[in-house]
């Protein structure tokens, strides 16, 4: 390994990325650095929606909190770390959504009248997007040294916070690669179990280990776990699953 390691674990919804990462720290040692999840930020940002329900403005807040939240982070660490999702993330999900529907899990009638509401102010969006990707592409060609790639290799998770669809996390997939084909990053996509993915990643980096596989892969399962349950604790958390009336369903429809 070399002397300094800035290691990003790239991959769209639903890859495995928090327990990876989270494993792959507890097994080297090396510190593990991340940015608060969405259902986190939404929660003070815009309390009492799910992220189905939020607008294209709303979304791109929550978005520039995390890239906040990466940089922030990310600055910190003045050796190794090992970044859970990297600064591209957030603008790959903004691009596809322009690309494939604001909320992309929604059913076809809702996606529709979303697009038929947006057409008029969706270019001045593709704009601001477009600026965003020049921020991040130059912050990630800057910070990173390698990624790590997760394949998407399973079924998303029905956990009712990830509104998107197969297709978005398909085409994520693709611009998350093709834009570090563009800048150059070097990458390995790694798949596989979880003992498999960290072993590969360990072999590929030569980085040391400081436990075993196994212990490191129950400890972080363990972790996220209990992460979940401190954030499904919150009072907030409850309130944003209320079954919302038919005439807020309809101006959240409304609303780009």
């Amino acid at each position: 390994m070399q002397d300094i390691l800035r290691l990003a674990v790239s991959g769209t919804y639903s890859t495995g990325k928090s327990t990876t990462t989270e494993a792959l720290s507890l097994l080297t040692g090396v510190p593990r650095t991340h940015a608060l999840t969405a259902r986190e930020i939404l929660m003070d940002l815009v309390p009492g929606k799910q992220m189905q329900e939020l607008n294209a403005l709303e979304l791109q807040a929550v978005g520039l909190r995390r890239f906040e939240e990466r940089v922030h982070n990310e600055a910190a660490e003045h050796g190794s770390f090992i970044s859970d999702g990297s600064v591209l993330h957030e603008w790959v999900y903004s691009q596809i959504r322009l690309e494939v529907g604001i909320n992309p899990g929604a059913g076809w009638l809702h996606r529709t009248t979303k697009a038929i509401v947006g057409a008029p102010v969706k270019p001045l969006f593709q704009g601001f997007t477009d600026s965003y990707a020049k921020v991040v592409k130059s912050r990630a060609k800057r910070t990173y040294d390698a990624y790590v790639h997760l394949p998407v290799e399973f079924p998303m998770h029905k956990d009712g916070h990830r509104p998107v669809s197969e297709r978005f996390r398909n085409a994520s997939d693709k611009l998350l690669l093709d834009t570090l084909d563009e800048l150059q990053i070097p990458y390995h996509v790694v798949g596989g179990s979880m003992q498999e993915r960290l072993e590969k990643i360990v072999s590929i980096f030569e980085m040391p280990v400081v436990r075993p596989v196994d212990e490191a892969v129950q400890m972080a399962k363990a972790r996220v776990a209990e992460g979940i349950e401190i954030l499904q604790a919150d009072q907030r958390y409850h309130d944003a699953q209320r079954r919302k009336s038919t005439w807020r369903r309809i101006k959240y429809a409304l609303r780009y």
